[in-house]
């Protein structure tokens, strides 16, 4: 069995960070382990919240690790809360990544052409350098956006996706995918261009709906599929089909929206679709 960690928050409450991460890849078959930089009552999105910042726990945490000789397949960051979280995050990538595991990065800090109201415009530049010394990683257009300097667009074409992507590459990842693509009205996709110039892009239908930990749910699914053995292209349609499946059961919940993205139930279907993909792959 694979093994991964993730380095982000934990929202006792609310479905996002590490309360999407943990099940969904344990459900997927693969070992998580966590690192957590902080600790949140709930999610942000409640009006009244705790947090307990825990960035002076990770280099005692990897220092224990590092003496137990503990090794992971991949490292998989969301969430960071501050530029020095991500420098303390590129070290511990300096330590524990090798050439043979995969470091995965969601630069989770901005959508709809706004960086998230916690950051100032320092930060983009902070979290550049996580991405540079990933394998993967998977903004979102805004996120795009700002790690590489290129005008925000809410129109534009597969022209624009690929100079955001070029762009991208120009940082040090491996492989740059951009989510939330949209070339006409009622879908809703994916791309990628890597090192070698070898493209791929995945369309759904669109969701009207938009629910809070989305994101955390797709990253989750694409490193779990990766895990399993699926390759990019495979990881990240799956994630994609999966995702509007949990909105799609979320808007005709009856129980409190709020929280977050309603994945728990799906579940089961989510470990069927991924066999089903396995088994193409054999």
């Amino acid at each position: 069995m694979k093994r991964i960690v993730t380095l982000q928050d934990i929202s006792c409450v609310g479905r996002c960070s590490i309360t999407v991460a943990l099940p969904i890849l344990s459900a997927m078959g693969v070992e998580c382990g966590i690192l957590p930089t902080a600790v949140l009552s709930t999610h942000t999105m409640f009006k009244t919240f705790t947090v307990k910042d825990l960035s002076d726990q990770i280099e005692p945490i990897s220092d224990a690790w590092e003496k137990e000789g503990i090794s992971f397949d991949g490292i998989y960051t969301g969430y960071l809360a501050s530029g020095s979280q991500c420098r303390q995050v590129c070290n511990f990538f300096d330590r524990f990544g090798r050439p043979d595991n995969l470091i995965l990065v969601d630069p989770a800090m901005a959508d709809n052409g706004k960086l998230y109201p916690a950051f100032d415009s320092s930060f983009p530049a902070e979290m550049a350098k996580v991405c540079a010394k990933a394998d993967i990683i998977l903004p979102n257009i805004t996120e795009a956006s700002l790690l590489t300097g290129l005008p925000y667009r809410t129109e534009y074409g597969p022209d624009y996706i690929e100079a955001l992507s070029e762009k991208l590459l120009e940082l040090g990842c491996k492989t740059a995918v951009i989510t939330g693509v949209s070339y006409e009205p009622g879908q809703l996709g994916v791309t990628y261009l890597n090192k070698d110039r070898e493209k791929f892009s995945y369309f759904t239908r669109w969701c009207p709906q938009s629910y809070h930990g989305t994101g955390d749910l797709y990253s989750s699914v694409v490193l779990g599929g990766l895990m399993r053995g699926l390759s990019l292209g495979d990881a990240l349609s799956l994630a994609a089909d999966f995702v509007v499946v949990c909105i799609e059961a979320t808007a005709v919940s009856q129980s409190a929206r709020w929280y977050g993205v309603e994945f728990e139930s799906q579940i089961p279907l989510l470990c069927r679709m991924l066999e089903k993909r396995l088994k193409k792959e054999m």
